[in-house]
């Protein structure tokens, strides 16, 4: 990561669960699987060494149906625990269904994922205590899984506990779709993940129309006066963008993140060139989240010369950390062909991106004296 020019480290879920990480049975403590919790504060020892910082990945919406506070709850509400001998009281909500057996909230239909009660002052202390314990132990800030499906006004009991123990941490939602600024707002998150950006880079490339793109931008400075969204153009979520546009084009696709206001970041295995394609059905996702090997000495060459445009984009990026919250504006929009200016908040510094697909996919960069930064 280092020598990719990384700052930091973002992991999927690491705490204890039932089977891929995102089924907690123990917040508290890190998958044996992945070496435990000593293995956590010698990778949080590593990084820090290398200048990197590690992030954490936080399910709080749900946890596994083998939580030991699901069994407490349907306990609770078939009468055979008595609430104030219930250590787990208020954090999953359980109510008597039309057969007279206790009933669970799930997760989008998921019934190994149990929802936890949002509305209980319990769930807010729990996931404060978490947050802050593992910040404590040398964490660097959070990404909230399905952030989008968590009341706001719950984000906004627990965040502001966890930034008066640590101020700066930094703290982003997963939020697919909705009004971004209100969500910020009303959240008190720093950022949430621009998926409306990842859309339309991939999308104008695919189709060959910079118009969506131009105007998705439009759209993203409106959402820079607000907050830094977190941007990207993959995750474990969705087909690799190699797979979806083309290695060429994917190219120019990088270009575009690293030249935009927002924080950037990188899916494992993007700057290799990886392909996957993400499918519905059971392990669909699989495709898209391969085992890495164990040392970079393993990887394939193929995936060089993806990794040094990596190399240089991320290095163009770092010199230029005005570019966190640029503005963007068109200076020539065509179908395919698209060059746009992205300009500093205090109007001091700007690059050019000169993006054409009409025939073979190539970039540009220019400085603002007009000096080639980057050429593809």
């Amino acid at each position: 990561m280092r020598d990719l020019g990384a700052s930091g480290l973002l992991l999927g879920p690491v705490f204890e669960s039932a089977t891929h990480g995102y089924d907690t049975l123990d917040h508290m403590h890190i998958d044996v699987r992945l070496g435990g919790d000593a293995a956590f504060d010698q990778l949080v020892a590593a990084c820090r060494d290398m200048g990197l910082q590690v992030m954490l990945d936080g399910v709080f919406n749900h946890v596994s149906r083998n939580h030991p506070a699901v069994q407490a709850a349907l306990d609770e509400t078939a009468g055979r625990l008595n609430p104030a001998d219930n250590p787990w009281h208020g954090l999953v909500r359980a109510h008597v269904g039309d057969n007279g057996e206790p009933v669970l909230d799930v997760f989008e239909g998921h019934g190994d994922l149990v929802a936890l009660d949002h509305s209980a002052d319990e769930t807010v202390d729990y996931v404060a205590h978490v947050m802050i314990h593992w910040l404590d132990r040398g964490a660097a800030g959070w990404r909230l899984d399905a952030a989008y499906a968590v009341p706001s006004p719950f984000w906004a009991r627990v965040l502001p506990q966890v930034k008066a123990a640590h101020p700066y941490s930094w703290i982003f939602g997963e939020v697919i779709h909705g009004d971004y600024p209100r969500i910020i707002e009303e959240s008190t998150m720093d950022s949430i993940t621009q998926y409306e950006l990842w859309k339309s880079i991939q999308h104008a490339l695919e189709t060959e129309n910079f118009f969506e793109l131009d105007w998705n931008l439009k759209r993203h400075n409106a959402f820079l006066d607000s907050f830094v969204p977190q941007t990207f153009i993959g995750n474990h979520d969705v087909t690799r963008i190699a797979s979806q546009i083309g290695p060429a084009r994917a190219a120019l696709a990088l270009a575009v993140l690293m030249t935009v206001g927002g924080v950037p970041s990188i899916y494992y295995g993007d700057e290799q060139g990886y392909v996957g394609v993400k499918q519905e059905r059971f392990g669909g996702d699989d495709d898209v989240r391969p085992k890495f090997p164990d040392f970079p000495a393993e990887l394939s060459t193929l995936g060089e010369p993806t990794y040094r445009l990596h190399q240089a984009l991320i290095a163009l990026r770092r010199r230029n950390p005005w570019l966190l919250d640029a503005r963007t504006e068109a200076v020539k929009l065509e179908n395919k062909h698209f060059v746009y200016r992205s300009t500093s908040a205090d109007a001091q510094h700007s690059l050019t991106v000169d993006l054409n697909i009409e025939q073979s996919p190539t970039f540009t960069i220019r400085n603002a004296d007009g000096s080639t930064a980057y050429q593809y």
